[in-house]
């Protein structure tokens, strides 16, 4: 057994320079935010341009500036003052006054308090007011009164606020075709690494799509060896297109462009034109691929699309012989950075060349696959059949029970909580939370089902078998399996599931719905096995286990696996168990709070943020974070604008979709067997053993059956039981 198991306290020498660690790294915690608030507190012509990257970094988790475009937040982070009032019940400025300025709630909350009214609403952080004042120039609509001590604000004064409004209408051109706006452009100057001065450059604001794709493709720079990089906004626009450029509608724009002529000038002009423009496809055309991989093989409108265009470039000699010429440099290189491999005599041009399959255990799900569909009539029995994974309810119930009938499909999760399912509502086995089961019934049946035996979750729980792994051996199969899971989920998911999978004929969302899944299964696994096991002794062993495999997975940079461990140990049910953590060593508590305050949500997850931004690739994402971070977005900021795409939302949203790709950007290795900071962190005296291991006992110990185990967890989601269970072990 390991030596984790033993709760003896270590010497006062040890425990000293362990206090001192653990002080440094919560300094280290506290660093940033008190270097953001020296930052707010220097006077706005003081700031660097260090410090106002730091500032527009933190405005983009601000939700008061959501909507606002990324040149208004970069001219915020030059003005804004900071502003602290120490006492509740403080007025900031009353109603009828004249408006001076816009506030931002940093920290705190404030009450809203109308003449006849009395108390509107409250507001807290992240959110603003004084706004309208300024914007109509008129007198302030209400009352703000601090609503606790300490509340800090930042301040932008009427002055610079009317100033930004006008230096972006200012920066901002409007191209126009039969009298309509088609392309919004900004002309906005990026900071220079030292002083304020920087590069002008035009980025898209808003616009139709075909314009949007036209301003793209002419900003493709193409030289001798296509060494350059293509410009991050044609990757947005790729990753996103199905928001507001359908596949068909893509694929039509890019043969248009692919043929287009120039009407007037030489014949070499035009000739040079053609070549050119056709490069600039074929590029762009490398990145879709290079982006969507085998996702595009499977949409048949797209492959049609690519073959008929293969042909083509195929049969022109020229632009043949010109993308041969601008690969030669690149033979020995096996995936290319633009999609498409080089080109030698006798090999034809493939779109798909470098495309691989998967070569994990676990495969992705595709829409054309076919999954075991389970479900339960009102006696429980279940009917099993092979159905795809995008088969549509109505499909699913023809499947089963003749037509004609008052037949419902019902999922109902371990709660009794039942919800009927639409007709036309796909893919939704694939979609089952943690614990849900579809039934099939009649209309009057459906008031009447129960929860299955199975839902309920286990009866005992595996603290013996758990006492016979390692925590690191542990810790490695989870990860493992994690990045099984997260490598099988393509990105463009993400779009897919924020903006609603039914949006996107023939997309699912089934590899991201399982990691998400997956993350659920964990936090309640910790949860569970520490509710369902009455021993007091063996749970205190057991509660230091999980503390210990969340130190593994930290190290490991799962930070998924990580949260859920934390998520299920601070979960009510077994923060209530003040008996198990009495017995946690001291030490054990320090490193527990230290990973709690990771988990700090104030500031839109600040800490986590800033321990994140320290990581580099490998490494797996807190998923349920960064849905929310979409979801944020998305329900901040809308489609279109004027008619136009809203290319500053769709900006943000592939930003956040990148940040799984950079997360992949390097191979996965497993963890060798070395002894790592977690095992430093845990290493302790000698300590009697709960129980000894037997011949018996070794084969548990193998990687096949404590991966056997991970990948098949039996969990109780239900809390009531949960809370139920916490309360009988330890009243």
């Amino acid at each position: 057994m390991d030596a984790e198991f033993g709760l003896n306290h270590t010497s006062n020498e040890k425990d000293s320079e362990e206090e001192l660690q653990e002080s440094l790294s919560l300094l280290s915690q506290l660093g940033p935010d008190a270097l953001l608030t020296m930052i707010l507190r220097k006077c706005p012509s003081q700031r660097s341009a260090e410090d106002l990257e730091v500032i527009y970094e933190e405005l983009l988790h601000v939700k008061a500036a959501a909507h606002l475009s990324t040149s208004v937040r970069k001219e915020l982070a030059a003005v804004l003052v900071f502003e602290s009032h120490a006492k509740a019940g403080a007025v900031l400025f009353s109603q009828g006054e004249k408006g001076t300025s816009w506030y931002i709630i940093w920290k705190g909350s404030v009450n809203v308090i109308t003449h006849g009214k009395g108390l509107v609403t409250t507001l807290h952080e992240g959110e603003d007011f004084g706004q309208l004042a300024l914007l109509n120039d008129a007198p302030r609509a209400a009352t703000i009164i601090l609503r606790e001590d300490n509340c800090h604000f930042l301040r932008v004064d009427k002055q610079d606020f009317i100033r930004i409004l006008k230096d972006v209408e200012a920066n901002t051109v409007r191209l126009e075709e039969h009298g309509k706006t088609v392309l919004v452009l900004e002309n906005r100057t990026e900071w220079a690494q030292q002083g304020g001065a920087g590069n002008s450059k035009y980025t898209v604001m808003s616009g139709t799509p075909e314009k949007i794709l036209e301003h793209l493709l002419e900003t493709i720079k193409l030289d001798s060896n296509a060494n350059d990089s293509i410009d991050p906004c044609v990757s947005d626009f790729l990753l996103t297109h199905k928001v507001f450029m359908p596949t068909s509608q893509l694929c039509a724009a890019l043969q248009l462009h692919y043929q287009a002529e120039l009407s007037e000038g030489s014949e070499q002009e035009k000739a040079s034109y053609i070549l050119s423009t056709k490069q600039k496809v074929v590029k762009l055309i490398g990145q879709w691929v290079a982006l969507y991989g085998l996702l595009l093989k499977e949409d048949p409108i797209a492959l049609d699309s690519l073959e008929r265009l293969k042909t083509e470039v195929a049969g022109d000699f020229r632009l043949f012989s010109v993308l041969k010429e601008q690969f030669r440099e690149r033979r020995r290189t096996k995936v290319l950075e633009n999609g498409y491999q080089t080109l030698s005599r006798n090999q034809p041009f493939d779109w798909f060349s470098n495309c691989e399959e998967p070569v994990g255990r676990l495969q992705p799900i595709r829409a054309q696959d076919k999954v075991l569909y389970e479900i339960y009539r009102p006696d429980n029995k279940p009917l099993t059949l092979m159905l795809p994974v995008n088969t549509s309810v109505k499909d699913v119930m023809s499947a089963i029970v003749k037509p004609g009938g008052d037949h419902i499909l019902v999922k109902m999760n371990s709660m009794g909580e039942r919800a009927q399912l639409k007709l036309d509502a796909n893919a939704v086995y694939t979609a089952l939370g943690l614990n849900e089961r579809l039934f099939i019934c009649s209309s009057s049946q459906a008031e009447k089902l129960m929860p299955l035996k199975e839902q309920q979750g286990p009866e005992r729980g595996t603290t013996d078998l758990l006492e016979q792994m390692g925590s690191k051996d542990i810790a490695n199969e989870l990860t493992n399996y994690d990045w099984e899971l997260f490598t099988a989920m393509h990105e463009v998911e993400l779009v897919y599931y924020i903006f609603g999978r039914h949006k996107f004929p023939g997309a699912i969302t089934a590899n991201l719905e399982r990691f998400v899944r997956r993350f659920n299964e964990v936090q309640y696994w910790v949860v569970t096995e520490l509710c369902i096991c009455g021993d007091l002794v063996k749970r205190a062993i057991l509660l230091k286990k999980f503390i210990k495999i969340a130190a593994v997975l930290k190290e490991q940079k799962n930070l998924n696996s990580f949260f859920a461990v934390m998520f299920g140990l601070s979960n009510s049910a077994v923060h209530r168990l003040y008996k198990t953590w009495e017995r946690i060593p001291s030490k054990t508590k320090r490193i527990y709070c230290a990973y709690e305050r990771l988990m700090d949500p104030s500031r839109n997850h600040r800490a986590y943020r800033l321990a994140v931004a320290k990581l580099g690739p490998p490494y797996i994402p807190f998923m349920p974070l960064l849905l929310k971070d979409m979801t944020f977005i998305n329900d901040g900021n809308p489609n279109y604008v004027d008619k136009l795409v809203n290319f500053e939302k769709v900006r943000m949203i592939a930003k956040t979709v990148k940040i799984v790709r950079g997360c992949r950007s390097q191979p996965y290795v497993p963890s060798s067997p070395q002894r790592g900071l977690a095992d430093r962190m845990f290493l302790e005296a000698p300590s009697t053993r709960i129980s000894t291991y037997s011949e018996l006992s070794l084969p548990l110990r193998s990687p096949s059956s404590i991966r056997n185990y991970i990948q098949n967890l039996k969990v109780i989601d239900n809390q009531r039981r949960l809370t139920q269970l916490s309360r009988t072990i330890e009243r």
